[in-house]
């Protein structure tokens, strides 16, 4: 995202492609649904107006006391592995970005999300929705509390199975900016099959989506933690999903 001034004063933001080289293409061989979905026409970038950057206001005091604690949303404790998840989000010079709005959904501890098109034979957990999100502090950190996801099979190809993933959104100053990743756990024995994991060209990149095992955050009979820093720009960015798809 970069942005531009009006004669007026007034800063607008606007999409440009400048992780061409990190994000995934469009259409990618091994990712079935993007042969049909991907544009087949060259791509116009239109300038964000007044309009977007006075839209929906994402407030603090829209944010409920237990948004990023998945695991107490309910009456009781949801089934799986308890985890959290924390980090950075930075700017491509290393700077935190703070005050911005971080989301995240995932499928339970079964690999069942709960979504009425997700049908596969695994048990709901009525006491885990899947949804979280919080604003990040002054230095950009971020933390979720919520239970390892189970991998799930889908109907890519013959056998196909997604590794155990996160999903992340990040707002930007307008709710127009939005941007969405994914983020999966170390040594997974499912990367190599998977094709959405291997979309981004380079192995480098792949890397930054795998979050490392942290024992700063881990606690003694009660959860595992995990560390991840979003980058989102520059040459260390995290692959996002496309905007203009």
């Amino acid at each position: 995202m970069t942005e531009q001034q009006t004669e007026s004063g007034i800063v607008l933001p606007s999409y440009t492609r400048e992780n061409a080289e990190i994000d995934p293409p469009l259409d990618f061989a091994g990712y079935r649904s993007t042969e049909f979905r991907h544009p087949k026409n060259p791509l116009v970038l239109m300038p964000q107006m007044l309009t977007e950057v006075t839209g929906p206001v994402l407030g603090e005091s829209r944010l409920g006391p237990l948004d990023y604690d998945l695991t107490r949303q309910h009456e009781e404790m949801p089934l799986g592995q308890r985890i959290e998840v924390s980090g950075r989000v930075l700017d491509s010079d290393g700077r935190p970005v703070p005050n911005t709005l971080v989301e995240c959904w995932q499928a339970n501890a079964s690999g069942r999300y709960r979504h009425e098109v997700d049908d596969w034979p695994a048990p709901l957990d009525p006491n885990f929705t899947g949804v979280g999100r919080c604003f990040t502090d002054s230095d950009g950190n971020y933390r979720f509390v919520t239970i390892k996801p189970g991998a799930y099979p889908w109907k890519n190809h013959h056998n196909a199975w997604r590794p155990a993933h996160i999903h992340f959104s990040l707002f930007g100053r307008a709710f127009t900016q939005r941007l969405v990743t994914q983020m999966y756990f170390p040594d997974d024995p499912l990367f190599s099959e998977d094709p959405i994991f291997n979309s981004p060209r380079d192995p480098k990149v792949r890397e930054r989506m795998i979050s490392r095992h942290d024992w700063g955050t881990t606690e003694d009979h009660w959860q595992l933690g995990y560390k991840w820093d979003i980058v989102l720009r520059g040459p260390d960015a995290v692959a996002f999903e496309e905007p203009h798809a």
